[in-house]
């Protein structure tokens, strides 16, 4: 590497938390997301072979979009053919040793799993140009290079998108201590095996999603309604072995519960709450969406009775993709 090479490196891994922010807000999955920036490193180098690049940030976050957009499109394609419900890939915080501060998403600055949710129903540009100019601040002129539209046409786009959101997204009605104690007494409830105190904690129009991928078990379409819920949740507890056990974790910077069969993350389940009951439960089970974590605070687990009649055995969480080491991002952390 010149010192050229050298000098952007150094100015891209200054903006890569951003670009990855970025380009995860616009695809809904981490793995694509930071696959996305390595491209556009190497975009980088050859812009900069050509013309200097004299702004890297503004060049890679109109390049990350872009190329986020592009990977949108085609992946809806995919979604269409995806068996069973199709759920973002959500980021775990297992705790402050668990992961490399360099490849942390700061919480602060991580959009909420359940507007990801909510992400999915938009058109590739109307998420695009709200992501960019409502979440991240882009000008709209700049919001229009990249989607490929007219600033007013972006605009629109931007506009028809919150109306969309203010619709949709959940008003955030209780604060980060009262989320924790409510998603503790909720799989207490779970656990318990009565179902009256499960229907206490749930809304009466709650909706339950599952995501396998095709590869575990999981509800091929989403439950509605919280006496069908509550079975829902009782059958699946009753099916889980005893080496399995619950720990409370943060879901994209809130409060929600990990199932682990040993140290391999098996679920991930992001709670929704209106006033102080649940409203959505959205459970990822599919293992490509899931961290493999190395080790797990034993402080927080909970652990669960299995029916002892069950012989349901769970695939393994699938390892994190390597990086590419054209990355310097990648590169200087080891992969």
């Amino acid at each position: 590497m010149n010192a050229r090479e050298s000098e952007l490196a150094a100015a891209y891994e200054q903006v890569r938390p951003r670009l990855v922010r970025v380009a995860y807000a616009v695809l809904g999955s981490h793995a694509e997301a930071e696959d996305v920036v390595s491209e556009c490193w190497l975009r980088l180098i050859v812009a900069d072979g050509r013309e200097p690049v004299v702004d890297v940030e503004a060049f890679a976050t109109t390049t990350v979009a872009r190329a986020a957009l592009d990977t949108l499109r085609s992946a809806r394609r995919r979604r269409e053919l995806y068996l069973g419900p199709w759920l973002p890939e959500p980021i775990i915080e297992l705790g402050p040793t668990e992961q490399d501060p360099a490849d942390r998403v700061t919480l602060d600055d991580t959009i909420s799993y359940a507007l990801l949710v909510v992400l999915e129903t938009l058109t590739p540009a109307e998420r695009t140009a709200w992501v960019l100019h409502d979440l991240f601040g882009m000008r709209f002129t700049d919001v229009a290079q990249t989607v490929g539209r007219t600033p007013a046409a972006v605009r629109q786009l931007a506009a028809r998108a919150r109306a969309h959101i203010n619709a949709r997204a959940p008003r955030v009605t209780v604060g980060t201590i009262e989320h924790n104690v409510a998603v503790a007494r909720f799989l207490q409830a779970a656990v318990g095996g009565d179902l009256a105190p499960l229907l206490e904690a749930l809304d009466p129009d709650v909706i339950l999603t599952s995501d396998g991928g095709g590869q575990v078990t999981a509800a091929r379409r989403p439950v509605h309604g919280a006496d069908n819920v509550a079975r829902f949740l009782s059958g699946a507890i009753r099916m889980l072995k005893p080496s399995e056990h619950a720990k409370i974790l943060n879901v994209n910077g809130t409060p929600g519960l990990g199932f682990f069969d040993g140290d391999s993350l098996t679920s991930v389940v992001s709670l929704t709450f209106l006033e102080n009951r649940i409203s959505r439960i959205d459970i990822i089970r599919a293992p490509s969406k899931l961290p493999r974590p190395s080790r797990h605070d034993e402080s927080h687990d909970l652990r669960l009775t299995a029916n002892p009649r069950s012989g349901t055995s769970r695939e393994p969480a699938a390892k994190q993709r390597p990086a590419r080491p054209s990355d310097p991002g990648r590169d200087q952390r080891g992969g």
